[in-house]
């Protein structure tokens, strides 16, 4: 489908909810509903999702969803998961129903990372999505352990003795990965069709497949509403957020930039970043850079090892014959080898044929 297509689809979640202007994850749901093309439900866990589409008695999902507590959407996703299992074994549901869950970084990354890690090793047959806004936006801003290193929240102040987070942010995308898991991708909504497609990639693969994708957010990043596709963009382009998956244990690489941007250029339009511009912290934006810099050798490094190399043709090497001389016994002379006659020696028969023809005339 092209995107005149998906533009065609109806919206699964209505427009009008209580939303952030720019934000980034109505943007992502409505990207990865117009993927899918078949039959699923929502579990949503507590988040800025769960609180502006579901407020009580109103809701913007024009499709069946439940939503979870903070530490338990992969949880509440397996048991319903289960439960369509079991109901199709028992005759009671033909439909082919998927689940599909939608978290942040809070409930994905910190108080849901157990119920997730569980869910994954009994092999769910589950999509989960994680929308990575990097804080707890939703409860006013606080650090996860998916914010930045140096970034400016409400526990983390920026200050004359310290300059916000001072640690560096999980990789969940890798911690997932080394689960073994069916298929896991990190997108953005910078890339239409490469979110789309890992949705639908997703949507194929039986067994869970977890997607995290970068979730702007306009009002505890300090950038203007108009820059969530903007900020997307740069996070790719400097490396910060490189688009991969890693589908049954292949690594690979969706997008190389020609020219990779330095991070200041992904750091500079953030107002949470702002302190970390100054001169004299400028060591803090060389350490991120050699960071950003290593993860990406690494993960080039995945994606070479996992590829998948043309096999190589056995060519058949013939082995040339030696021409070997029997041995001359003793005693026993060797037969002269015919010599080969020359243009020279032809000459000389030819004169004696004609002198024998004239004797017999």
């Amino acid at each position: 489908m092209d995107f005149k297509d998906y533009a065609r689809q109806p919206q699964k979640l209505a427009s009008g909810q209580k939303s952030c202007s720019g934000c980034g994850f109505p943007i992502i749901i409505r990207m990865a509903m117009s993927a899918i093309d078949r039959p699923f439900v929502v579990c949503q866990g507590t988040g800025c999702v769960s609180v502006t589409t579901t407020t009580w008695p109103f809701t913007s999902w024009k499709m069946p969803t439940i939503h979870s507590a903070f530490p338990n959407l992969a949880s509440t996703a397996a048991g319903v998961e289960t439960a369509v299992r079991v109901m199709k074994k028992k005759g009671k549901l033909k439909k082919d129903i998927k689940v599909v869950a939608f978290g942040g970084d809070g409930g994905t990354y910190d108080i849901g990372i157990q119920a997730l890690s569980g869910a994954i090793e009994r092999r769910h047959n589950i999509l989960y999505i994680c929308y990575d806004n990097q804080a707890y936006m939703n409860t006013g801003g606080q650090r996860s352990s998916a914010t930045p290193y140096g970034a400016a929240t409400a526990t983390t102040p920026h200050g004359t003795l310290h300059h916000g987070k001072e640690l560096f942010r999980k990789d969940l995308t890798y911690i997932v990965a080394a689960h073994d898991v069916a298929y896991v991708a990190q997108a953005s909504i910078f890339d239409f069709a490469d979110l789309t497609r890992k949705v639908k990639r997703a949507m194929e693969v039986d067994g869970f497949a977890f997607i995290n994708i970068l979730s702007p957010c306009v009002l505890f990043w300090k950038i203007p509403t108009s820059d969530a596709y903007k900020i997307s963009e740069l996070a790719v382009k400097t490396c910060f957020w490189p688009l991969y998956e890693v589908d049954h244990g292949k690594w690979i690489l969706n997008f190389k930039p020609e020219h990779k941007m330095q991070i200041e250029a992904f750091l500079k339009p953030q107002g949470r970043f702002k302190q970390l511009l100054e001169l004299r912290n400028r060591h803090i934006v060389d350490g991120l850079q050699q960071r950003v810099d290593r993860k990406w050798k690494e993960l080039l490094f995945m994606c070479e090892k996992t590829k998948e190399k043309p096999e190589k043709k056995e060519v058949k090497k013939v082995k040339k014959k030696k021409i070997v001389k029997k041995p001359v016994k003793k005693g026993v002379k060797r037969k002269p080898e015919p010599k080969i006659k020359t243009s020279k020696t032809r000459s000389k028969f030819a004169k004696l044929k004609d002198k024998l023809k004239r004797k017999r005339r």
